[in-house]
């Protein structure tokens, strides 16, 4: 018997609703401007600049004692976090210290970097700097630039292959539900202060690709339908075609999802916010594509009439398969 997670043929109506879809969605998305306004990002050291110490002691970490051995040596603000992850062992405690970047502009010389392991071997005899990463503000800057820039063409290049490769219709629909995909990954990131840095940028960009992949598919089935039923109305062969392809989408989310949830778990706390990212990501793009891309389709209108000729701007490759 094969396991199945939809039934073999399925009949949902997805847009006798559309309007409450495309509120929730709205809503969504104001909420995170909202709160990307109010207390913006928790950026990581690859953005704000400074120097992030990664600590290993066998003694349990006490963030007050830490704190007062740094204290004479004037570094500025500091962030002292213990890490906390089912793989360590029980004499395993590790810590994260975040020191701003310094007056000078410049990351913490060695000199200081030994000075603030003797005074941490006051507080916890015996601790390791297991690794220090510095960055200057000027490297941040240009990082925050690089990353926009990043997201941006990756967003630019989708309407352009979409609007090649269906209609133009097809591409702002595909470019809503990427665009509603980062600013809600960007939203939960700044309403949880989880830590932003380049590892989540490149989250970020796997989700256009993974998000772009599922509305490719949706889109594909569409088109074949649209020339198979051209007697239907448009929103009965949206319905038909995400239907019919729902088998594959979810199957596809929820094995992607198993292997993030395990890495989430298992992976340790390095890798934890990209997963983190990754799997809000698989969930929201899943969601984009049936109730985001489509409804922007169903609104647009599309060509129904493919006895006719019409100008082949923008769907000259229309019947490429790549």
């Amino acid at each position: 018997m094969r396991l199945r997670l939809v039934p073999k043929e399925t009949r949902f109506d997805f847009f006798s609703k559309w309007k409450v879809w495309v509120g929730f969605s709205a809503l969504l998305m104001v909420l995170s401007l909202v709160s990307f306004g109010l207390q913006g990002l928790n950026f990581g050291i690859d953005f704000r600049g400074g120097t992030t110490v990664r600590t290993e002691s066998t003694q349990a970490v006490d963030v007050g004692a830490y704190r007062d051995a740094m204290a004479p040596l004037g570094l500025g603000d500091i962030s002292i976090t213990e890490v906390f992850d089912p793989t360590f062992e029980e004499d395993q405690h590790v810590a994260m210290i975040r020191i701003q970047a310094q007056e000078s502009g410049e990351a913490i010389s060695g000199e200081v970097i030994g000075k603030l392991q003797a005074a941490l071997d006051t507080a916890a005899p015996g601790i390791k700097f297991v690794s220090v990463e510095s960055v200057g503000p000027k490297v941040s800057g240009e990082l925050v630039q690089t990353a926009i820039l990043a997201v941006a063409l990756a967003i630019a290049a989708v309407l352009i292959y979409i609007w090649l490769r269906f209609e133009w219709q097809f591409a702002l629909g595909a470019v809503a539900a990427l665009v509603h995909d980062v600013v809600l990954t960007i939203g939960i990131f700044s309403a949880l202060q989880i830590k932003f840095d380049l590892a989540i940028i490149a989250a970020l960009l796997t989700i256009v690709g993974y998000s772009l992949n599922d509305t490719v598919v949706v889109f594909d089935r569409v088109r074949e339908n649209l020339r198979r039923y051209k007697k239907k109305a448009l929103d009965e062969v949206l319905n038909l075609s995400i239907n019919e392809t729902l088998s594959r989408t979810v199957m596809t989310s929820v094995t992607t999802l198993l292997a993030l949830i395990s890495l989430y778990v298992l992976g340790g706390d390095v890798i934890r916010g990209f997963v983190f990212a990754m799997i809000w990501g698989v969930v929201v793009g899943t969601y984009s594509s049936i109730f985001v891309a489509s409804t922007i389709l169903l609104r647009l209108g599309v060509k129904r009439d493919w006895s006719k000729k019409t100008d082949t701007t923008g769907n000259q490759f229309s019947n490429i398969d790549a």
